[in-house]
């Protein structure tokens, strides 16, 4: 007897509920089968994650790992469709455990309340035959990316920013690893978070549904993954491109002569806490900094605003009051801020990054007062004075 037939026939429930994906040719009964014989690790339980383990739980896939320390917060409602306004304040992943076993109890649910590290990640993804990445930051990224390479597991790839999003499939086996394409993480604040930026609420859900169809692909053999091929969606335009990668022979964790042997914490990147070494920098919120700059303008109060963007985006739009130094420009025209070493600074940018990067740099070179505008001219622009022009 053939181990296909000595597996126990799908249950007649099950029948009901697979019958959509039993009439494919290229899935069937033996697909199906596949898919509750799987196992997939959601690296994140937020804008991305809560569609795919929605659509991989109602798919059929036997066990969905769940990665995720964080607490359901109601700026999350907007996108992360697990939640409800009644889950404000519980754990992610208790919330999205109870929702997918609802949904489909034929499911086993893992949830790990944990943040990935060098020291974790291994163990997490050893029990898993696929791993999803829908991270929203550089260190889990790489971290998972790494972990996945040492492994020897598949990496379904997302990710998502205002109103973009791009997706692939990274198996070092067959093909490039995400180091491949992006060697290094960002210098620290390069980069803008989605909390900074901002995303639109359904774009999690295209590039989502998009990570769970290759898992799905995966798991099954059906199809062609989109290893080697990264694609781009663009919401604004409606309009996917797709690029081809290659596996880079001198990629530092899956080349020919990898430097990268164990994982490797990264901190201080996009969404994550500021290193130790790192000054913490205290933010001003457009409402109270139009509170501050009124005082000023009546002689009340005296303090530097400072404008880190370029030379263009200031002549676009602008803050009345604010002294022009480009951030490239500011660790050369520091004299020039001299007399407020002792005094108060607000820095802004457009959206937070940069100033935050600037305030640091002032901090570092002893200034003692010294505050980012928190959301740039752009939260001025919604929350305070909408004639100053977005872009």
């Amino acid at each position: 007897m053939s181990a296909e037939a000595s597996k126990p026939p799908l249950r007649p429930e099950q029948f009901d509920r697979y019958r959509r994906h039993l009439t494919l040719p290229e899935m069937g009964l033996e697909g199906q089968r596949k898919l509750l014989d799987s196992s997939v690790l959601l690296i994140g339980a937020g804008g991305l994650g809560s569609p795919l383990a929605f659509y991989l739980a109602a798919a059929g896939v036997g066990r969905i790992g769940l990665v995720d320390d964080d607490v359901v917060d109601a700026s999350n409602l907007q996108r992360q469709i697990l939640y409800q306004t009644s889950d404000v304040g519980r754990p992610k992943v208790e919330v999205a455990k109870e929702r997918v076993q609802a949904l489909n109890p034929d499911v086993e649910v893992t949830p790990h309340a944990t943040r990935l590290s060098s020291e974790n990640a291994l163990e997490v993804f050893a029990d898993y035959d696929v791993v999803i990445d829908g991270t929203d930051n550089f260190p889990t990224r790489y971290l998972s990316n790494d972990a996945c390479v040492l492994l020897g597991k598949p990496n379904v790839y997302g990710s998502i920013f205002r109103f973009e999003g791009q997706a692939s499939v990274f198996d070092a086996r067959v093909g490039p690893c995400y180091r491949c394409l992006f060697p290094e993480p960002p210098p620290p604040g390069a980069v803008p978070s989605c909390a900074e930026g901002g995303v639109l609420g359904v774009l999690p859900g295209i590039i989502a549904t998009i990570q769970a169809t290759e898992a799905i692909k995966l798991m099954t053999g059906a199809g062609t993954s989109l290893s080697g091929r990264l694609l781009l969606y663009d919401a604004l335009r409606m309009e996917f491109n797709e690029f081809q990668l290659k596996k880079d022979p001198s990629c530092p964790v899956c080349g020919e002569q990898p430097t990268i042997k164990q994982l490797i914490d990264y901190q201080g990147f996009c969404g994550l806490p500021p290193r130790g070494d790192e000054p913490e920098v205290p933010v001003i919120s457009a409402h109270r900094l139009a509170e501050r700059l009124a005082r000023r303008e009546a002689g009340q109060e005296d303090f530097l605003l400072l404008d880190v963007r370029g030379a263009d985006e200031f002549e676009r739009s602008r803050l009345v009051g604010a002294t022009l130094i480009p951030l490239d420009e500011l660790a050369d025209r520091l004299a020039e801020l001299e007399t407020y070493r002792d005094r108060s600074v607000v820095v802004m940018c457009h959206l937070g990054g940069r100033s935050e990067r600037a305030c640091k740099q002032l901090l570092t070179s002893g200034f003692q007062q010294v505050e980012n505008l928190e959301g740039g001219i752009d939260a001025w622009s919604l929350t305070v004075d909408a004639s100053v022009e977005r872009y």
